[in-house]
């Protein structure tokens, strides 16, 4: 390690120089650190590169800084999922799976019409079906867009239908097939009116109005959302010209005149669609004073908020449970007009009532990737240097706002001159949500190509031209120069041949793609650590477990402190009433939670040493916790297990609680909910396709994945991440899309069926290789990745198409229809 004093990170960050990279959101100051603080020295850089030692300005009561991993016991291993004999046995309780005594079955009516106003609606047959307990009819719809003004439109008791499959009237009932004849009963009195189902047609001046006004939705805790304010005219509102909040710079027209070289293109993107294992689903169980909620979500937090702000409940009211969730990529916060449902419904019948949704339902209202339609320009000189960056977006979510492409355009890559313009186009289709790396996907898709297609003009190998362009000087350019480097050696980038040059109809080439995304840090987070008399060592947490191994973590960080080993840990989260907890979405579970579960455990630690310091006739400084044991330092003899330790200290229960405090080096961006840190998540990737150019089948043969996520805390969760954004990027490259039918207005594949996803036998081979990056930031160090590997995986996959053919695809998905259009082009 060098000894190398750096004390850069401690003071707010000063501008970026021209044409550098900017902040993903406002520069504001960084606030500072509650309490006394220290000067403490720590490790910084990639391990295994070199390490250089900064100066950082730490609370006291921080834990002292962690070494590389491989000098810890628990933290860094790739140990197995403590929950996993719970999922593989069946014995995992999720929201599908609960019952409840007197429980009652929910179902909804949807509307056939994809545009229309209700004139009436008549209940009374549905009433009086037997098994019946309970109807409700919607005041109001969740996760869409709604009127700036309620005035521009028609006043009415009931809201507008804006698409097939809205929902209109829930009923609850004794058994599913009662209340499903009783839907049936339940009549209503349409006025059609024009609907407009594409995006094309959407954006004409003559084209049916999904909203008769300007609209306006807020941000969820998953994303989403539109900003406030922006003109709408028309379907098409925009244009959003500072995403994520960084603006536009420099002068794109003189740029260009002052460039040598320029790229100019155009591409499309579908729309995908959520398909979790479990849809979304809410079992609402009101009783006297407390309404308790089973759910399938990314975010009991939101959930909770939500029910208690719509029902004017207090929050200590609501408790919303969640155990075991079937996979969440964005759609699954807040109750939705599902879950709105079930409440009133549970109210009126005084008893449980379960809402989940069919598969249908979930691809039609449970969330959408958006689709869009990119005009891209790039211009540089004839060494590479980028001059200048202009892209125009258009995109639909439906009847929601939030169809943007991405905050790469503007953070990516050196510019001194970009400018970016992205609108939503609403459409009379259900409603988008976030979905993992919302809009990143979209733009670092269109990109990554177009930044392959300047290397081809320059006469420059694609990784040479972005070492050149890469913003310099920052941690994330020193990631992916490492990253870059180190996939190449191991894909064998060397070998890569020229654009087409393969003889005969199969066809193969190799692509590259850098990744981006924001490190997110969920404010507030807080986690309490127990220690009881018998010597049990228990962890709470209010955030979630999608899937992704949230309990393991946490058990793994506490057990760091104790010297125990994870399974000795209960680590447990899901229950709103436990210690506030970070939403699962934008790779922020780990870099929020395991700060606080360690400095929890450390006080803990720090407590139980004080306690015993009498009965090892030692300084409390001076007792180690460590494999299962308790002694002093540097006297083995004197070693005691851990369990006769917490007896001698006399405890009946001691516990600490810590939340997770700021970034040692101070936030870039503050918002109420997140902090957004000066580092980003990111990696590069390499992919093989081989191409039939005669049926226009593309199949990926192996994908070399290179990820940063600060610090591994278990790395085979980790790859676990990375396997799946892999797999689901290829999915999205190559078979998902929704097909609606303009004239009606349905979704004519909302199943698992015709709606194509990549099955086991099209999951290419895949490497996984991690970065250990110390960025002396928190106490575990500690970033998310759930959302890189899944931006950087169709971009990859495209360039490796057009090494393999010569030809570029320039519309997802990659089905033979689009391989073979691309290929006459």
């Amino acid at each position: 390690m060098q000894d190398v004093k750096d004390t850069t990170g401690t003071q707010a960050p000063s501008k970026p120089a021209e044409g550098g990279k900017q902040a993903a959101g406002p520069q504001k100051p960084p606030p500072p650190n509650p309490g006394p603080a220290r000067q403490q020295v720590m490790a910084y850089g990639i391990v295994g590169e070199g390490l250089k030692q900064v100066t950082r300005r730490v609370p006291e009561d921080e834990p002292p800084p962690l070494p590389e991993n491989a000098k810890l016991k628990s933290i860094g291993k790739p140990i197995s999922r403590l929950d996993g004999v719970e999922k593989v046995t069946g014995r995992a309780r999720y929201t599908f799976d609960i019952q409840l005594p007197g429980m009652l079955w929910g179902q909804r009516l949807l509307s056939p019409y994809p545009h229309a106003r209700i004139k009436s609606i008549d209940t009374s047959a549905a009433e009086r079906y037997p098994g019946v307990r309970a109807i409700h009819i919607m005041e109001r719809v969740f996760s869409a867009a709604r009127l700036r003004d309620p005035k521009a439109e028609q006043g009415s008791r009931y809201p507008t239908i804006r698409y097939a499959g809205q929902p209109i009237v829930g009923v609850a009932a004794d058994s599913p097939r009662a209340a499903e004849a009783a839907v049936r009963l339940i009549k209503v009195e349409y006025e059609r009116l024009p609907h407009v189902s594409g995006l094309e047609d959407a954006m004409k001046e003559d084209a049916p109005r999904v909203f008769p006004g300007p609209t306006e939705q807020a941000s969820t805790a998953g994303g989403g959302g539109a900003p406030p304010g922006l003109p709408q005219k028309g379907n098409v509102r925009g244009p959003d010209t500072k995403p994520r909040g960084v603006g536009p710079r420099g002068d794109v027209e003189k740029g260009f005149r002052e460039s040598d070289v320029v790229v100019e293109t155009e591409f499309r993107t579908q729309v995908q669609t959520h398909v979790p294992m479990e849809p979304h689903g809410l079992v609402a169980d009101w009783k006297d004073d407390v309404l308790t909620l089973y759910a399938s979500t990314q975010h009991v937090g939101s959930v909770r908020d939500e029910a208690a702000e719509y029902f004017d409940l207090p929050k200590s009211r609501v408790r919303v449970l969640s155990d075991f969730t079937g996979g969440g990529f964005g759609a699954k916060y807040g109750i939705g007009s599902f879950g709105l449902l079930a409440i009133h419904l549970s109210r009126k019948a005084g008893a449980p009532v379960r809402m989940v949704l069919d598969r249908r339902d979930e691809h039609v209202s449970g969330g959408n990737r958006p689709s869009s339609i990119q005009r891209l320009k790039l211009g540089a000189k004839r060494d590479g240097t980028l001059v200048a960056l202009q892209v125009q977006a258009h995109g639909t979510g439906g009847v929601a706002g939030g169809a943007g492409v991405g905050f790469c355009h503007s953070t990516l890559y050196e510019c001194p001159n970009v400018k970016v313009e992205q609108y939503d186009v609403f459409t009379n289709a259900g409603p988008c949500a976030a979905f993992r790396a919302p809009g990143q996907v979209q733009g670092i898709f269109a990109l990554e190509q177009a930044v392959d297609e300047l290397a081809e003009k320059l006469g420059m190998d694609p990784i040479a031209l972005r070492t050149k362009i890469d913003v310099s000087g920052t941690d994330d350019s020193l990631a992916r120069a490492y990253e870059r480097r180190m996939g190449a050696d191991r894909f064998g980038w060397s070998k890569r041949r020229p654009a087409g040059s393969d003889k005969g109809p199969i066809k193969r080439g190799m692509g590259f793609a850098q990744s981006q995304w924001i490190y997110l840090v969920h404010r507030n987070t807080a986690c309490e650590v127990r220690v009881t008399g018998d010597g049990s060592v228990e962890a709470f947490n209010a955030t979630q477990d999608i899937g992704t191994g949230t309990r393991t973590i946490l058990a793994q960080v506490v057990a760091e402190e104790f010297g125990l080993r994870p399974e000795q840990i209960g680590a447990h989260v899901g229950d709103s009433r436990y210690p506030m907890g970070p939403a699962s979405g934008g790779s922020r579970v780990t870099s929020s939670l395991t700060p606080a579960a360690r400095n929890a455990a450390h006080r803990c630690v720090r407590d139980l040493a004080s306690r015993l310091a009498p009965h090892f006739q030692a300084s409390a400084d001076d007792i180690v916790f460590a494999d299962g044991k308790v002694l002093v330092k540097g006297k083995p003899a004197t070693a005691i297990p851990f369990k006769e330790a917490v007896k001698k200290a006399g405890v009946v229960e001691l516990s600490h609680r810590a939340e997770r405090r700021d970034d040692y080096e101070g936030y870039m961006m503050v918002t109420p909910e997140i902090s957004i840190s000066r580092h980003g998540i990111g990696g590069v990737q390499f992919a093989e396709v081989e191409v039939d150019t005669e049926t226009g089948i593309v199949k990926v043969e192996r994908v070399v994945a290179v990820h940063d996520c600060g610090r591994p805390i278990n790395p085979k969760l980790t790859e676990s991440q990375i396997y799946g954004g892999v797999i689901q990027g290829v999915s999205y490259a190559l078979y998902e899309e929704r097909h609606l039918d303009l004239a009606s207005g349905h979704q004519l594949n909302a199943n698992v069926d015709q709606y194509k996803i990549v099955g086991s036998r099209e999951v290419p081979g895949i490497e996984v290789i991690l970065l250990e990056q110390l960025g002396a930031q928190s106490s575990t160090d500690a970033r998310g990745v759930a959302e890189p590997a899944n931006v950087a995986t169709a971009a990859a996959v495209a360039n490796a198409f057009y090494n393999a053919t010569g030809k570029r695809i320039r519309t997802l998905p990659m089905t033979p229809a689009n391989v073979l259009a691309a290929l006459r082009a």
